[in-house]
């Protein structure tokens, strides 16, 4: 076994990115896998997330309590828990949550996902505009 490579996440644990739409808590960040991959928990409350948007990087959600309605593109996709769905970079993308609250996985390709959202945390402060830091990373926000 590698030690260096090796990174132990134990319930409760992982620091925390509160955005505005929901509580993402980094189970695995981009340092512990040399930016291939990011492994997030979410709880996000009943309501649609965010405008539509689209990241050059890949992401899958996993769902493990709730109901999301996850539109990709122009068909929506309604999660319940086991369900998952992969959503490719470029792909038109928002979900709304349908019960009072929910809790899903999102695996994330490279470290940009993790980068982005504490990025516009701290920027939304500063009174940054979403889509003045959404460009910094690639991410195109429909309004």
């Amino acid at each position: 076994m590698t030690a260096q490579l090796v990174h132990h996440s134990a319930a409760g644990e992982g620091d925390e990115i509160v955005a505005p739409d929901a509580t993402l808590t980094v189970k695995v960040g981009a340092r512990h896998t040399g930016g291939g991959y990011e492994l997030f928990e979410v709880d996000a409350q009943r309501g649609l997330a965010g405008p539509p948007h689209r990241e050059p990087w890949g992401k899958a959600f996993y769902l493990l309590h709730g109901r999301l309605l996850v539109q990709v593109d122009d068909e929506g996709f309604d999660l319940a828990p086991g369900a998952s769905i992969a959503i490719p970079a470029g792909a038109l993308n928002t979900f709304t949550v349908l019960t009072p609250s929910a809790r899903f996985l999102v695996v994330s390709l490279t470290g940009g996902m993790g980068e982005f959202l504490a990025d516009l945390a701290r920027s939304a402060a500063a009174g940054l505009s979403v889509e003045t830091v959404a460009g910094r990373y690639g991410v195109e926000v429909l309004t």
